[in-house]
């Protein structure tokens, strides 16, 4: 059955955390978060609105100069921003935590523009290429096929088959060549050793960066202050579990100190650390009591369980595509916890507490 979270991780779920900034920066400028750390933000498309993205003082065989940690999704005014952030600075390189465009996006034209080197997970990589390939099983027709499955209406399945592949709109060709990151790497950049942490549930192989010496961490998506991170169910790994390694993954943040500066990838930076991490388990279990209360003695497929699981429901594709998979994702982790069965008939799926 599935376990309630623990006490060391609802103890703090009321706990406040505290920001350093009232406001973001505007496009095309930066911010000082701490010694060697600009913070930037870029605009994008859809209801989340920006991505906080960092530049690291670096130094390299050609001088000083930055690492940018993420990218920006490509789009000319995502371009531009970059340009006028760099009319007096150099990078030295591109660190990109994981694959999704807002962060990957531009990681080819930073390459060939601005001369920096991608850096990143293998996972991400290669997936990030498969994706923009729209490669079998991580191409468009796959992702409606299983989505199908689950019980995606008709006209939804049109709306992402005519919108096509959105992920390569996001993303310019990316680099040929990349530098690979691996789990617990110490990266001196600068003057100070970053360590990676690994991250599963929401990408393949996220890569958050920890500098221990001025306690802050460079969350990417795995913690954000105020939304909770997708966490979706693909196609390629149908019978997966994202939900159970994303909340494995999150309490590799407890041992960071509780003063530790959060830059995340969405929101102002933050402290609050082991509050956030608790906050995000006690969400979580709320989210599987309400679809264990709604699949009890009867049987229902994720589309049917999206206004439950959200209360609310979702029209455009991108929106879909999210929900969909984070409400398989829930449901699948209940079926890996024995709280709920899963029944297949007719290639079609359904579950039932």
């Amino acid at each position: 059955m599935l376990s309630p979270p623990s006490p060391t991780k609802t103890c703090y779920v009321n706990a406040p955390l505290t920001y350093l900034h009232d406001t973001s920066p505007p496009t095309g400028t930066t911010v000082t978060v701490a010694p060697g750390i600009e913070w930037l933000c870029m605009p994008l498309p859809f209801a989340l609105n920006h991505i906080n993205l960092w530049l690291l003082a670096d130094k390299d065989e050609e001088g000083e100069g930055y690492a940018a940690v993420d990218t920006g999704i490509s789009r000319p005014e995502v371009r531009a921003a970059w340009d006028q952030i760099l009319i007096n600075r150099r990078l030295t390189r591109a660190i990109v935590t994981h694959l999704h465009p807002d962060h990957v996006g531009l990681a080819g034209w930073l390459e060939r523009e601005k001369g920096a080197p991608l850096w990143m997970s293998q996972g991400d990589y290669l997936t990030a290429r498969m994706i923009y390939q729209d490669a079998a099983p991580f191409s468009v027709a796959g992702m409606v096929a299983f989505f199908r499955q689950h019980g995606l209406p008709d006209a939804a399945a049109a709306a992402f088959e005519q919108r096509g592949n959105a992920y390569k709109m996001g993303v310019s060709p990316p680099p040929e060549h990349y530098r690979q990151l691996f789990a617990g790497d110490v990266l001196t950049i600068g003057k100070h050793a970053w360590r990676t942490i690994v991250g599963y549930g929401h990408a393949a192989e996220h890569m958050s960066l920890y500098c221990e010496e001025l306690r802050v961490l460079i969350s990417g998506d795995m913690l954000l202050p105020r939304i909770s991170t997708n966490i979706s169910v693909q196609p390629a790994n149908p019978y997966g579990n994202p939900l159970k390694l994303f909340l494995d993954s999150i309490d590799a943040f407890l041992p960071l100190p509780a003063d530790t500066l959060v830059l995340p990838a969405h929101g102002r930076p933050f402290r609050g650390i082991h509050d956030r991490v608790a906050q995000l388990h006690a969400h979580h279990a709320e989210r599987c009591g309400i679809l264990l209360q709604a699949c009890k003695g009867k049987a229902a497929n994720a589309a049917e369980l999206i206004p439950v699981l959200f209360e609310r429901e979702f029209t455009d594709p991108h929106q879909t595509m999210f929900a969909m998979g984070e409400a398989i994702a829930h449901l699948n982790y209940l079926v890996h916890a024995g709280s709920m069965r899963r029944v297949e008939k007719n290639s079609f799926i359904r579950f039932i507490s």
